[in-house]
């Protein structure tokens, strides 16, 4: 079985810039005074030389996906005003913890220790960006940020889950990265729905608002004498 080589310092550097850097994250983390550079800083910048990554590295990454996404999502469910993000963060509490579980079940059936990669920050950016969705109020840009994050997010998984899947060496672990993909996919899909209706909300809605006050208008010259 050949094995995929790849950076393991590639691959967590570009989930954590994605975690500081996702384009509403940048945008409510400004207006809320949270500081997310540190996090894009850490991304590395320097080539390193290629490595294998293990099964123990997988292992380790995954669960340390779910957890994140999870931790997010719980923040979500409490903060979210608009009630598709709010459903869906309450999907992904669930849907998350039971891959995780699936995954330190596995790990314990096959006797596999995790052990994060070299330069790993994903535990790092999570924990910053659950912490920065804490300090954001609620509101519209609260939901936004929170599923613009989501989708870029996913699309980190659905690489690793692509990278994890050539390079497993454990026909048990390769076995459930690919019952998780479909799982990915799908969260991946409602979110960009999600993410559409949201972007597309603001538009419709000051249309409405402006429509209304024409009709306002139209009634209130009618009345005049």
């Amino acid at each position: 079985m050949s094995t995929r080589v790849i950076s393991p310092l590639a691959l967590v550097g570009v989930w954590a810039m994605l975690a500081a850097c996702s384009k509403g994250a940048n945008r409510t983390d400004s207006a809320a005074g949270v500081d997310t550079t540190a996090s894009a800083a850490a991304m590395p910048t320097t080539s390193t030389p290629p490595a294998t990554l293990s099964d123990p590295n997988i292992a380790a990454l995954l669960d340390e996906a779910n957890a994140g996404d999870s931790a997010a999502a719980s923040v979500a469910v409490k903060k979210a005003t608009n009630a598709s993000v709010r459903t869906f963060a309450r999907d992904m509490v669930r849907e998350h913890h039971l891959l995780r579980k699936q995954g330190q079940d596995l790990a314990t059936k096959i006797d596999l220790t995790p052990a994060a990669p070299s330069g790993d920050t994903l535990l790092t950016s999570s924990q910053r960006w659950a912490d920065s969705l804490n300090a954001m109020p609620k509101g519209v840009e609260f939901d936004r940020a929170y599923i613009d994050h989501e989708v870029a997010a996913h699309q980190a998984v659905q690489s690793l889950l692509q990278t994890a899947a050539s390079s497993a060496q454990d026909t048990s672990l390769k076995a459930l990265i690919t019952k998780a993909q479909p799982t990915i996919d799908a969260q991946l899909k409602r979110a960009r729905h999600i993410q559409s209706k949201l972007s597309g909300g603001a538009t419709a809605g000051a249309g409405i608002s402006s429509d209304s006050t024409k009709m306002g208008a139209k009634k209130a010259a009618s009345k005049k004498p």
